[in-house]
């Protein structure tokens, strides 16, 4: 339930106290209570980012309820630092919510009195820049991708990526590998890949939001990735798939655990999300990385919101609550426009569930 606007709240404060002077003052301590308020504060994601900002909007707009008045408390700051940047700035307490790809284990929420749970889960797409190949056309398997960021495989026309893909012109073009320098959810679901896939991988760099990258170009943030890989010729890299086909990147297909090539696509990950019984989890503590399932896209990822509980009042933990709560109930098409997958029903209401346990005591 949200609360009324303040127009109508106006209206009822009128008939209650009937006079014009107790009315101005009656409107007068609510401005002044509205200039201490604050917004919601999140960072974390650039995965999460559109869908972020279209439910922020909504979200003002429903508080709102038609009035034009908009109170500071109504509004929604999200800023746009990558996932481990979000979970870091929980610490400051004006945060109220972080957005990551990689979820955080139950021992670390207890000890920074925090809960995790789902938002919307999404695709990584591998994106290429080669001359003639279109979205969909190149075929990758786990270990050609492993081994490219491991740089055994350098160029384009090597053997192993004509064998996989014996219907393609490749060109004689020397392999520029991309990566992303910020600490990225993105990465750590990309690196989680492949470590499920390369033994090597998984030995030597393993999954994280940070990684020594044995070799490429690094960029700053999802759009700054993007931009460079418009701009150099056979290119390598990855990316949220909503964002990369936004920008008309080609993206790859990649093989999946059973030995079908799958799109970046929201059929993907929903059958990857299905391989997963989020009631046997703890904090909804899941990877939705190479699942099992002929349709399963293998670099799939939820977006976890971190909320802090220690430290924060009831209202504050609250509202983030209301923010997600309009966000599940009427944000699900707007979520699907943007390439996402929405949480099916119930998965939303475990979600809820979990909330009520979690709510803070004598704040």
């Amino acid at each position: 339930m949200f609360p009324a606007s303040f127009a109508s709240l106006r209206r009822k404060w009128a008939k209650i106290m009937g006079s014009s002077g107790a009315i101005t003052l009656a409107v007068a301590l609510m401005i002044g209570a509205a200039a201490q308020a604050e917004p919601i504060r999140g960072a974390g994601s650039t995965l999460a980012a559109p869908i972020i900002g279209k439910w922020a909007a909504a979200y003002e707009s429903a508080r709102a309820d038609g009035g034009d008045y908009i109170s500071p408390d109504w509004k929604v700051d999200y800023e746009i630092v990558g996932s481990l940047a979000g979970v870091l700035r929980l610490d400051q307490p004006d945060m109220d919510f972080a957005a990551t790809d990689a979820p955080i284990n139950a021992a670390e929420l207890r000890k920074t009195g925090r809960q995790q749970f789902p938002m919307v889960m999404g695709a990584i797409a591998v994106v290429v820049n080669l001359d003639g190949i279109g979205p969909g056309s190149l075929r990758l398997t786990g270990p050609l991708l492993a081994d490219i960021y491991l740089g055994k495989i350098q160029s384009w026309s090597d053997p192993a990526i004509k064998a996989a893909n014996p219907d393609l012109t490749l060109p004689d073009l020397r392999i520029s590998v991309l990566h992303r320098k910020d600490g990225s959810g993105s990465t750590f679901v990309f690196t989680e890949y492949l470590s499920a896939v390369s033994d090597e991988w998984k030995s030597k760099y393993g999954a994280n939001t940070l990684i020594s990258w044995p070799l490429g170009a690094d960029a700053e943030g999802t759009q700054n990735l993007i931009r460079a890989v418009h701009d150099t010729k056979g290119a390598i890299a990855y990316a949220e798939s909503g964002q990369a086909q936004r920008a008309s990147l080609s993206y790859a297909l990649i093989e999946n655990k059973s030995g079908k090539f799958v799109k970046p696509e929201p059929d993907g990950v929903q059958a990857a999300a299905t391989s997963i019984d989020w009631a046997q989890t703890t904090d909804f503590f899941a990877s939705l990385t190479d699942r099992d399932g002929d349709a399963a896209y293998p670099i799939s990822t939820a977006v976890f919101a971190v909320v802090q509980v220690s430290g924060r009042s009831e209202h504050r933990y609250r509202r983030v609550h209301d923010l997600f709560r309009l966000a599940f109930a009427q944000g699900a098409g707007d979520a699907t426009a943007l390439g996402y997958v929405p949480l099916p029903k119930a998965l939303v209401d475990q979600v809820e569930q979990y909330w009520a346990r979690q709510a803070p005591v004598g704040n």
